[in-house]
C-alpha cells in the first residue's frame, strides 16, 4: 500500500483536508517536507474503519532529518487525502514509531 501512496504523491494526485491545511500552517510544516516524508516513510498504524474512510498514520523523515507523522486515506480513493500532519511528540512514542503506553 505504501508503494501505491507514494506513486500517487509523486504524481501530485492527493489533497488536504481542511484540518490538514490548518496544522501545516500552525505547525510549520511545508508541502515540501509532507512529500519527503511520505516518499521514505512507512506505515506505522492502519485504521481501516476510520470515521473519515480507511487510512494509515506514515512515519517519515525530511531530508532535513524532521520526523513527521502524516494520517492520509487509502490509495483506493482517486486523490489521497491527507488528513492530518504533526511533529510526534517523543514523550508520547517510542522512536516515533509506536505509542508509549500511559504509564510510563
Amino acid at each position: 500500500m505504501i508503494n501505491e501512496i507514494r506513486d500517487k504523491i509523486m504524481r501530485g494526485e492527493y489533497e488536504f483536508s481542511k484540518h490538514a491545511t490548518d496544522q501545516t500552517i500552525l505547525r510549520e510544516i511545508a508541502v515540501i517536507e509532507i512529500r519527503e516524508a511520505i516518499l521514505v516513510g512507512e506505515i506505522i498504524e492502519n485504521y481501516p474503519t476510520s470515521v473519515y474512510g480507511p487510512s494509515c498514520l506514515i512515519l517519515g523523515f525530511t531530508r532535513a532529518g524532521r520526523p513527521l507523522h502524516v494520517q492520509c486515506s487509502h490509495p483506493s480513493r482517486p486523490l489521497i487525502k491527507i488528513v492530518t500532519v504533526y511533529e510526534p511528540d517523543e514523550t508520547r512514542w517510542v522512536e516515533f514509531r509506536s505509542r508509549r503506553k500511559s504509564h510510563e
